[in-house]
């Protein structure tokens, strides 16, 4: 575990689910609307194999958007629309945690490490979010995934920090024990419990403006 009196320097973001709403809301309302079982969206995309090897830079985004459609259709035993597509449009940036990185960006070094096929960088650009970020490190682009400990050792270098120094933030709590574990300091952040990420950073010792602490 970091020592409590290391300094802060650097902030290491998940996308989905801290950076990104996914809307599991919305996941469940299009399951109950064509008789699914719950979670039967959230599996198909990412709970097989495919997504396990996207996610570390094998394979084809199509492939697996299409087989994970195919599965959801033998599930149902029906056609079905574009269900994964009608989830992937209700989902949005998390305004407040995008306007705290903006705050915090001056003072500390930031970062997206997050489990995510190659498209990632580009997404965060379409979401004009990409200039907030000393580096984006993507589970497809290094070849390893969280909860491996590597992957936390790659983030911490990309920024140029020790990982003594750094903070996770991560919405699976297997993630976040995995960045404890690797040396890091880390919060799990919820948003269908109404976490604020301004509070829970806050608690370390993260802090915007004349607020920060001393390096």
């Amino acid at each position: 575990m970091p020592e409590s009196n290391t300094p802060i320097r650097g902030l290491l973001f998940d996308f989905g689910g801290v950076l990104w709403d996914m809307r599991w809301d919305w996941s469940r309302e299009l399951e109950r609307q064509h008789g699914l079982r719950e979670r039967a969206i959230v599996e198909t995309l990412y709970a097989g194999d495919v997504w396990r090897q996207l996610e570390v830079g094998v394979g084809a985004r199509e492939d697996w958007l299409r087989g994970a459609h195919a599965q959801l259709e033998a599930l149902a035993g029906k056609p079905l629309p574009p269900l994964h597509q009608h989830w992937r449009e209700q989902q949005h940036l998390i305004a407040p945690n995008i306007e705290l990185i903006r705050a915090l960006r001056a003072n500390y070094r930031t970062a997206v490490l997050s489990n995510a096929d190659s498209t990632l960088p580009q997404r965060l650009r379409d979401n004009g979010i990409h200039g907030l970020f000393d580096a984006v490190i993507c589970s497809a682009e290094v070849g390893v995934a969280k909860p491996e400990p590597r992957i936390y050792a790659i983030a911490a270098e990309r920024i140029g920090l020790p990982a003594v120094a750094c903070v996770f933030i991560d919405d699976l709590e297997s993630n976040v024990e995995a960045a404890r574990a690797a040396g890091m300091q880390a919060v799990c952040f919820r948003i269908d419990r109404d976490d604020r990420l301004e509070e829970q950073l806050r608690a370390l010792g993260v802090r915007a403006g004349s607020d920060i602490l001393p390096a």
